[in-house]
């Protein structure tokens, strides 16, 4: 249970569409972004990380992905065009004014922050978490995979990625059709885009995630990056109390 009080509200998007973000700590605000298939209790809360963020005196600020959460969950194709997360993620800022703050995401999220600093957000420190320099360049590469999961829900061989993959999705009772859309949102950042992102900067992977590609090379490209690492892979460096130590400590140094 968060030491933390919550609160969650909701906003319409750039088109209209009717996303949540959760909220609790007050100070310097953080934008947080959640992963695929997951949402911002999941990634964010259950374990404890924004707790540890929101100790060191952070407003912490965990949007639900459109198709994600709390969020709506269109349907129709026109609710996923490309870069759709990114453009949520500046219209949460707009709508709740912000100006100095940070931003940051784990998988899913950290790719987001990449697009998002890529179209124009202007944050004070960044947080790319669970993520590569190959996830952020080559947004597509997962996607086939990804695909594959959703198309073929309940057959999937026990203890495949696949099936462990489907496994988290029933956790968090997420809609296979619309989060087949946001497949269609993805968009790669040219990596003399990422070479250009100026802000300091963390990369915090598990040690043995390499789903997204190399951490290491994202921190190694990234002008003012540095890695960090936590124990565990993609999906269970999320549940160890190092990861959200990792971006607490990094916020406030």
């Amino acid at each position: 249970m968060a030491k933390h009080p919550i609160e969650t509200h909701h906003f319409a998007s750039f088109d209209g569409t009717k996303l949540a973000w959760h909220e609790m700590g007050a100070g310097r605000p953080i934008v947080l972004i959640h992963g695929y298939f997951s949402d911002a209790n999941t990634n964010w809360i259950r374990y404890g990380h924004a707790d540890a963020i929101a100790a060191k005196g952070y407003r912490v600020i965990m949007p639900d992905l459109r198709a994600h959460g709390d969020s709506d969950k269109p349907h129709g194709s026109a609710a996923y065009p490309p870069d759709a997360l990114a453009q949520d993620g500046h219209a949460l800022i707009a709508h709740l004014g912000l100006t100095d703050y940070d931003l940051g995401g784990y998988s899913l999220g950290a790719r987001t922050t990449g697009r998002m600093l890529a179209t124009g957000a202007t944050p004070g420190r960044v947080v790319f978490s669970g993520m590569g320099l190959e996830g952020i360049i080559h947004a597509e590469r997962r996607q086939d995979h990804f695909r594959h999961i959703l198309t073929n829900l309940g057959k999937h061989e026990r203890g495949s990625p696949a099936w462990l993959a489907e496994a988290f999705l029933k956790t968090t009772g997420g809609d296979p059709v619309a989060l087949l859309g946001i497949l269609d949102t993805f968009v790669s950042t040219p990596r003399g885009a990422v070479a250009a992102f100026e802000w300091p900067a963390v990369v915090v992977n598990g040690r043995e995630d390499d789903d997204n590609g190399s951490a290491a090379a994202l921190a190694d490209l990234l002008p003012h990056g540095r890695l960090v690492e936590v124990p565990g892979n993609h999906m269970s460096s999320v549940t160890k109390p190092e990861l959200g130590q990792a971006i607490a400590e990094f916020l406030a140094g």
